[in-house]
């Protein structure tokens, strides 16, 4: 019987030692104290078992292979689900900046028969729009948690609309009838004045829940038929 000795990788060492099993025709090839090669003394099984030796490191390889495929995969997934999920936010074009925002804690929130509630940021010096004019104003939707869902700074132009017919939302509608041109409004539009059925989630776009609440910041910036009239 041998004698059990510390194993040759903890110690460094690089021997290679031959070990003759007789008693079942077996040569096996000892490196660093692991049996990592053996074969038959009998002719016919020595290849015989090389051959399934080589099947498996090839299984084994394929296995690996797969397996780093399947985790560059899912780690190219997650970046994908992260910049799906707006993270960061993009910065986009607002009509009220954070300075604004804080001036707008101290207006006094205003609230209609119908529940619309508004704040001016700015009060216009032109004419109010008359019901069925055409009116040229800016805005920029956002749900409760400020995230935008529709904006016409990000389109480059002025909405223009003609207002008290039905074209807009009914809280847009309503806000804007008692502006002044030149002015600038928060409209708190109650559900029921707002998307009764709802808007779906797009790429940079937050779902908007059936009759949920939602903020618009409008800027009036002319009425075309009113101005017209008056030259």
């Amino acid at each position: 019987m041998m004698a059990s000795s510390p194993s040759p990788l903890l110690l460094g060492s690089s021997s290679s030692k031959t070990l003759h099993i007789h008693s079942h025709g077996i040569s096996c090839d000892k490196i660093r104290g692991l049996f990592v090669r053996c074969s038959s003394l009998r002719p016919g099984v020595r290849a015989s078992r090389t051959s399934v030796r080589g099947d498996e490191m090839n299984l084994v390889s394929r296995r690996d292979l797969i397996g780093l495929v399947l985790g560059v995969s899912t780690l190219i997934l997650d970046s994908f689900d992260a910049k799906g999920a707006g993270l960061p936010p993009e910065e986009k074009p607002r009509l009220c900046d954070d300075a604004c925002e804080k001036e707008l804690e101290n207006v006094p929130m205003v609230t209609t028969e119908s529940s619309l509630q508004y704040k001016d940021i700015k009060v216009g010096q032109g004419p109010s729009p008359p019901v069925g004019f055409q009116v040229a104003a800016n805005y920029v939707a956002m749900i409760p948690s400020g995230q935008i869902f529709d904006s016409s700074l990000e389109k480059g132009r002025p909405y223009i609309f003609r207002v008290g017919s039905g074209q807009v939302v009914k809280g847009l509608d309503e806000g804007i009838l008692t502006m002044k041109t030149g002015g600038k409004r928060r409209l708190y539009i109650p559900g029921p004045l707002a998307f009764p059925k709802g808007l779906v989630s797009a790429p940079g776009r937050p779902r908007v829940a059936p009759n949920s609440p939602v903020i618009f910041d409008v800027s009036l910036e002319y009425i075309p038929g009113l101005e017209a009239d008056e030259e």
